[in-house]
């Protein structure tokens, strides 16, 4: 029965994606919303990253906030894992 009903289901998806395939086309957006969007979205210049990785307190606060986080993440871990054990226990 559940062999049947898969092939159902199957058949159904098959028909909706045919029907979809047939009824939906292809958008392409209008030319001034990608050149908005390309002026927004860039990389900066090489020189800039370069800049920004020489600034050592930054790249050191970074690093450090990004420790102490996965420290806090790791604590509350072993803390649920301790307190759920310990409820199977009792």
């Amino acid at each position: 029965m559940s062999k049947q009903r898969d092939k159902s289901s199957l058949e159904n998806l098959e028909t909706l994606e045919a029907h979809l395939a047939g009824t939906l086309r292809p958008v392409t957006p209008p030319k001034d919303l990608v050149q908005r969007l390309r002026d927004h979205v860039r990389f900066p210049e090489r020189e800039l990253i370069v800049s920004r990785l020489r600034d050592w307190n930054r790249l050191f606060v970074v690093f450090g906030s990004v420790m102490s986080g996965m420290l806090i993440v790791i604590t509350l871990a072993r803390a649920l894992y301790y307190l759920v054990g310990r409820r199977d226990m009792a």
